[in-house]
């Protein structure tokens, strides 16, 4: 990856790991009230884990040669690198009529809407926010090539 693509591609890889993000939010969603699985049980709440790409430019290494303090490795955007289940312990509602119910409690899935809603809020934040940087940097860019004309 040349350095000046280096913004766009950072970008990128967050759009792509917040797409993924609100889809595990939305699949949470809409499975808060299933109670049988093709695994059996509840459906229990999936939370993915972010991490960081490792740069393999030279943009790291020009940062330490300057004498950049704190630069061990830099980063070149962000991955899902995996989707946890959440081990919390399934709700328990009482339903004897459910045929799901076990002395008359019913156990159902450990999500909690009004926190999917607010993690589904922040990550289409940080979607919005990556297309803003994105186009800035897309804009930065164009506005180099064109001075060189």
């Amino acid at each position: 990856m040349s350095d000046w693509l280096g913004g766009l591609s950072i970008s990128a890889s967050g759009l792509t790991a917040q797409r993924l993000v609100m889809d595990v939010i939305a699949n949470n969603i809409a499975n808060a009230d299933t109670t049988r699985t093709p695994e059996g049980g509840p459906y229990r709440e999936e939370i993915p884990v972010l991490s960081p790409i490792s740069m393999s430019s030279s943009f790291a290494s020009y940062l330490q040669q300057a004498g950049v303090s704190g630069i061990s490795s830099a980063t070149a955007g962000v991955q899902v690198s995996g989707i946890m289940q959440n081990p919390s312990p399934f709700r328990l509602v009482y339903d004897p009529s459910s045929p799901d119910a076990v002395n008359g409690y019913v156990q159902m899935p450990n999500v909690d809407i009004s926190t999917q809603m607010a993690d589904l809020m922040s990550a289409s934040r940080a979607y919005e926010a990556n297309v803003t940087a994105f186009d800035a940097t897309k804009s930065m860019d164009m506005d180099a090539i064109n001075l060189g004309k």
